[in-house]
């Protein structure tokens, strides 16, 4: 399921994990921290500078059964969402 920017930006975060700062593999070993206190089904976004998690984030979340929802370009950081499984 793709949803669009403005769905991106109005959906409710259970968890928010602020990776920024780190570089690879910080902004994942971030995301497995913070996912066992997100509910199923419920969204976490993670915070993250580095490029790099564009492609790792879908594919942890694609390797452990997550929805990635898709991606907001903030000036200087990137916010990423998953739904958990």
């Amino acid at each position: 399921m793709t949803i669009t920017l403005e769905e991106l930006r109005d959906v409710t975060v259970a968890a928010v994990v602020d990776a920024r700062g780190t570089s690879c593999p910080g902004p994942i070993l971030a995301a497995k921290k913070g996912i066992p206190g997100v509910a199923p089904g419920a969204v976490m976004e993670v915070m993250a500078t580095d490029s790099g998690t564009l492609k790792d984030l879908p594919a942890w979340c694609k390797k452990m059964g997550h929805e990635f929802l898709g991606v907001i370009e903030e000036p200087g950081y990137l916010r990423l969402f998953l739904r958990k499984a």
